[in-house]
C-alpha cells in the first residue's frame, strides 16, 4: 500500500471575483461566489480523497466545488460564506488523519516567467484553451508553475487581491499547477510579487 501524504492544505480567506468565477466555470460541483472562504486539500494516494470529503462535508456547513481523482493524487475544494465553517471542516479532516497543517508539503515554485508586450500570435495560441479572461496583444503576461498543483489557486487569489490584473487561466490539478495572469506591466509585476510572497510564507514539509 502506498504511503499517505498530505500534499496541499491551502486556505483562502476571501475569494476574489475572477478566482471565484474561474472555479465556478470549471468545476462540476457547487458554485462558489466572491467573498467566500475556501480550502483546497490534495492527498496521495488519490482514492483517499473520498474519505477526506466524507469527513469534511459531515463536519461543517461547507460545499464542494471539486473532487478529482487522477493517476497519482486526489483533490478536494470546499467553500462556505463563513470562514469558521471551512476551518472547522479542515480541522475535522486533520483530526481524522492525525496530522496538523505543518504536515503538508510546502509549495515549490518550478518556474516563473514574465513576458512583456505579448505577441498577437502567442495571445491567439493561449486564448484557444484558456478558461478565464482573454489575453490581449501588447499586454504583459506572468506564468507561474507550482508543485503541488493546488497551491496555484491560492497564488491566483493573492495576485488578484494585489493588483488590477486579468486571470487568463488557472490549472490546479496534476503534478504541477499553472497560473496565467495578464495586464499592464506594473500591475502584473505587483500581482506576481504578491503571488510568490504568499507561497513563500507557507510552512510545511520539504518535498
Amino acid at each position: 500500500m502506498a504511503e499517505f501524504s498530505l500534499r496541499t492544505w491551502a486556505f483562502i480567506d476571501r475569494m476574489q471575483r475572477q478566482a471565484a468565477a474561474h472555479v465556478a466555470a470549471t468545476s462540476p460541483g457547487d458554485v462558489p461566489v466572491a467573498g467566500m472562504a475556501e480550502l483546497f486539500i490534495e492527498v496521495a494516494p488519490g482514492n483517499e480523497i473520498f474519505r477526506v470529503a466524507d469527513i469534511a462535508l459531515k463536519a461543517a456547513d461547507v460545499r464542494p466545488a471539486l473532487q478529482v481523482v487522477e493517476r497519482e493524487f486526489g483533490l478536494l475544494e470546499i467553500h462556505s460564506a463563513q470562514q469558521a465553517e471551512v476551518l472547522a471542516a479542515g480541522d475535522a479532516v486533520l483530526a481524522y488523519l492525525g496530522l496538523t497543517e505543518a504536515d503538508r508539503l510546502k509549495p515549490k515554485i518550478a518556474s516563473a516567467q514574465f513576458i512583456t508586450n505579448v505577441s498577437p500570435y502567442q495571445a491567439q495560441l493561449l486564448n484557444k484553451w484558456r478558461k478565464g479572461s482573454l489575453l490581449l496583444p501588447g499586454e504583459s503576461l506572468f506564468i507561474l508553475e507550482v508543485a503541488p498543483a493546488a497551491y496555484v489557486s491560492l497564488a491566483a487569489n493573492e495576485a488578484e487581491k494585489a493588483a488590477n490584473i486579468q486571470l487568463v487561466e488557472n490549472r490546479a490539478v496534476g503534478r504541477f499547477g499553472r497560473m496565467f495572469i495578464s495586464g499592464s506591466e506594473s500591475e502584473v509585476k505587483a500581482a506576481s510579487a504578491a503571488a510568490i510572497e504568499a507561497l513563500e510564507q507557507l510552512t510545511g514539509r520539504d518535498s
